[in-house]
């Protein structure tokens, strides 16, 4: 049987982007785009895997960071 996911507080399409952006930063995008996730190596997946406690977290907060202050300037300037 499978194991069940938690559910997500990031909709999937931002969890992608997010999982294409490090394997972008890792080097590893042409041989996913060329292969596909499904026929990479386990030991070059890791690295993405390895990476996502640290780079992934990091550019989330970059995300909202960004998003934050876009809002905010926004609501400046109704005042």
């Amino acid at each position: 049987m499978g194991q069940k996911r938690k559910p997500s507080w990031l909709p999937e399409r931002i969890r992608d982007r997010f999982k294409y952006e490090i394997a972008s930063e890792l080097g590893l995008s042409q041989n996913i785009e060329q292969k596909g996730w499904g026929d990479m190596p386990s030991r070059e997946l890791g690295k993405i895997g390895g990476k996502i406690g640290g780079n992934m977290v990091k550019v989330m907060i970059r995300e909202v960071e960004q998003a934050l202050k876009s809002s905010a300037s926004d609501d400046s300037s109704l005042e």
